[in-house]
């Protein structure tokens, strides 16, 4: 398989997709409580595709399982143990033995590995039995092989499937936007979903030469509603409001507008067709589950009427959006740029848009089976 400096070369945005490190106030560790609440949405279909696994499989006696973008913190592991925990149940159901656990843990090389094994004791706190599991860190992107041949039992990926390899060629046109807005060229929408037809065939065949027949992937990831224009984005859109934040530096003269007009994020929102369908053409996999949810920061599900409470659920999906996108904007602008700013210009972008109801994107949750 390919090294450290290939994988870069190959995938030039590596290094710099890994989430901010570090348990600090800034870290990822510290705001990752969206992706916390999306676990707990996708639990069903997690423990139904993890029993189907193992009766399926006859009760494998060695279990390997896998969290692509595993990211820093105790994520991963709250979705490691609820699915040793249930493999553990479903056994003493059966009268089974419980198997031998592997779980592996992947992400990109530049990912605080460190943080997320502080939490080793948070992982056998939650586990509600002896079961014995091996931890270990993949690191490389899910762009290329990680594993050998027919070795996975069960594939898991949280909010990171919509990131690309890659910012697609030919988007220079969307002048001081980040990312598709209604505004944007027909060609730009036509781009990303290129861009993400590729990235998302080239991840199915990986995982498809790595998993044994009948294993399970669940699969979770940032979507849109379908809508007559496929480039419309509501006016919340997380890059949105980044977009309108960078906007507010160039007037006031804190940022280059050439600097601006060049970043752009490597990431796509499909809808449901979109991903049926490339899973359809690759061909390796069954779809099992798709479900649809309402993808919400943290605002539009709650009644702020104060502008003091407005300001302070702002700064929750602020610090959120700032712990994902903050390796980006240093690698794209340096010092050039100051971050603290940025995302006070978003707090009050995001304070605008609370009452915001016309929403496009959604979590879209996929099981699949290897045939």
């Amino acid at each position: 398989m390919s090294n450290g400096d290939e994988e870069s070369s190959q995938y030039p945005f590596v290094s710099i997709l890994s989430m901010r490190g570090g348990d600090g106030d800034n870290s990822y560790s510290t705001n990752s409580l969206l992706q916390r609440r999306v676990l707990s949405m996708t639990k069903p279909i997690l423990v139904k595709n993890t029993k189907e696994m193992m009766t399926n499989l006859d009760f494998p006696k060695c279990i390997k399982l896998a969290d692509l973008g595993c990211s820093s913190g105790q994520n991963t592991f709250l979705v490691m143990s609820e699915i040793v925990n249930t493999i553990n149940v479903l056994c003493q159901e059966w009268n089974q033995d419980p198997p031998e656990i592997d779980c592996c843990l992947n992400d990109l090389p530049d990912n605080d590995f460190n943080t997320t094994f502080k939490f080793l004791a948070f992982f056998n706190d939650k586990l509600t039995s002896k079961i014995p599991c091996f931890v270990s860190g993949v690191p490389g992107s899910f762009y290329s092989r990680l594993f050998p041949r027919n070795s996975l039992h069960f594939t898991h990926s949280n909010y990171s499937l919509h990131y690309l390899s890659k910012v697609p060629d030919r988007v220079e046109k969307n002048k001081m936007n980040v990312y598709i807005t209604s505004s944007s060229p027909l060609s730009e929408y036509k781009a990303y979903l290129n861009q993400f037809q590729t990235d998302f065939t080239t991840f199915l065949r990986m995982r498809s030469e790595e998993m044994v027949s009948n294993g399970r992937m669940v699969l979770t990831l940032i979507g849109r509603k379908t809508v007559d224009d496929p480039r419309y984005r509501d006016c919340c859109h997380w890059l949105t409001l980044l977009s309108d934040s960078l906007c507010d530096l160039v007037f006031e003269g804190l940022a280059s507008a050439s600097k601006v007009n060049s970043f752009k994020v490597p990431f796509y929102d499909p809808n449901e067709e979109e991903v049926k369908e490339i899973i359809r053409n690759e061909g390796s996999f069954m779809v099992n589950d798709l479900e649809t949810h309402l993808l919400d920061l943290g605002l539009s599900n709650e009644d702020y009427g104060l502008q003091s409470d407005r300001a302070k659920a702002g700064e929750k999906e602020a610090n959120c959006i700032r712990a994902v996108t903050e390796p980006m904007l240093v690698f794209h602008f340096g010092d050039s740029i100051n971050i603290d700013i940025l995302f006070e210009k978003y707090v009050h972008h995001v304070s605008r848009h609370a009452n915001c109801k016309n929403k496009t994107s959604v979590s879209l949750v996929v099981s699949l089976i290897r045939k």
